[in-house]
């Protein structure tokens, strides 16, 4: 487990020891413990999302597998050097520090539970933060022709997107179930800062869309809101398209056009929901302020098609058309 120089030093310790008349066996034991078993008892300790499990069982399984049933404390700082090294270079920067990040939480762990476990070996590494990413600004004129241009599911999903700033799972994982429209509200299940559901306002023209689209949908006899028969989830699984934005970086636009559209900091982040900096923000739940809420989604609804389609016209019936002939919604009732 240790070369000879190592040995002989450690030797040089041990009988200086028990000169001392110290007794070298005296303490916490060695447990052995795995790589494999420490990230068992991280798993343990507390619940994580099925999606963090997966990530993490999947970064030791695929990327740590030859240090799987390796004990950690033969781990030194220079294997995970040349680990990190060797896997920046197979896969990238990004990929290389996501699994130091875990292997670290795990070594940390098993540090709890191994008392002889003297210090993390990725203590070494200076692991590389995640760059925020930059999103360019918007034309949404711009961003309206394209969207139009869609499949009539596709085209209602990025509107969507844009309405609400949801993630990608959150987004994704509506069921039918989950959009109600005489009360105009949408829950969002797949949160990723909570495990409590996200009861989300929405406004007049984003409860029309989604109404149409579920009579659309309605042959298809599926649970979910956005269907896609060739998934094997059964729904959309990837909605990004040649030049229109990520779910993630309508996320971003969401949140600076709720500024732009004059909603206040706090509540614009209850919607997009996230949690309030401070201590007073887990006594507040955007669940129980979907009325109060309701004007600020309006307001960014509002502001998104005004800009995107400022050539629209109505119809007799009182309902809207865009150039390229998408009938909108009608307007909210008085």
């Amino acid at each position: 487990r240790i070369g000879l120089r190592d040995a002989r030093n450690r030797a040089r310790v041990l009988m200086s020891q028990i000169q001392s008349g110290i007794d070298p066996t005296d303490g916490p034991e060695e447990t052995g413990i795995t790589l494999a078993r420490a990230l068992d008892t991280h798993l343990e300790e507390r619940d994580h999302r099925p999606r963090t499990e997966e990530g993490y069982r999947y970064h030791l399984d695929h990327y740590l597998k030859n240090w799987k049933n390796k004990a950690v404390a033969d781990i030194s700082r220079q294997m995970v050097r040349d680990m990190f090294a060797d896997l920046k270079r197979k896969h990238g920067e990004p990929t290389a520090a996501s699994v130091m990040r875990t292997l670290r939480a795990v070594i940390n762990t098993a540090m709890r539970v191994d008392e002889t476990l003297e210090g993390n070996p990725v203590a070494a590494l200076r692991v590389p933060t995640t760059k925020r990413r930059k999103v360019a600004p918007l034309d949404l004129a711009d961003w309206w022709e394209k969207v139009m241009q869609l499949r009539p599911a596709r085209r209602d999903l990025h509107v969507a997107m844009m309405l609400t700033g949801a993630r990608r799972s959150s987004i994704l994982n509506i069921r039918r179930e989950d959009v109600e429209i005489d009360r105009q509200v949408l829950t969002l299940t797949h949160m990723k800062t909570s495990d409590e559901p996200l009861k989300l306002p929405m406004g007049h023209r984003l409860t029309k869309i989604l109404a149409a689209r579920m009579d659309a949908d309605r042959p298809f006899n599926s649970e979910w809101l956005w269907p896609s028969p060739t998934s094997k989830t059964g729904h959309i699984g990837e909605p990004r398209e040649k030049g229109l934005p990520s779910p993630h970086e309508y996320r971003h636009h969401a949140r600076t056009l709720y500024i732009a559209a004059g909603v206040p900091f706090a509540e614009s982040a209850l919607l997009l929901g996230q949690r309030l900096p401070g201590a007073s923000g887990g006594y507040v739940h955007a669940d129980h302020l979907v009325e109060q809420l309701r004007g600020y989604v309006q307001q960014l609804e509002d502001f998104v098609f005004d800009a995107a389609i400022p050539r629209a016209t109505e119809t007799p019936d009182g309902g809207l058309i865009d150039p390229l002939g998408f009938k909108l919604a009608l307007p909210a009732p008085e």
